[in-house]
């Protein structure tokens, strides 16, 4: 079972800080970061708590494809 299938089974389609950025290897730091400055992944506000929903997550970095440094 991969990470991804693991997280889904789990706890669903919806992740934690911690849990979004395992899945992206990054900081959850980081993402508190980039929901300050902008740049992130969508999230949601469930109550008090902060979702990442895993699409949103593939989504995003998706946009981040690139083939060559030049494509900056």
């Amino acid at each position: 079972m991969t990470d991804k299938e693991h997280i889904l089974d789990e706890d669903g389609p919806f992740l934690t800080t911690k849990e979004a950025a395992r899945f992206l290897k990054l900081k959850p730091n980081t993402l508190e970061k980039m929901r300050v400055y902008g740049g992130g992944p969508i999230y949601r506000k469930h109550g008090r708590h902060v979702r990442y929903h895993i699409d949103d997550l593939n989504d995003w970095s998706n946009l981040r494809k690139k083939d060559s440094t030049a494509d900056e």
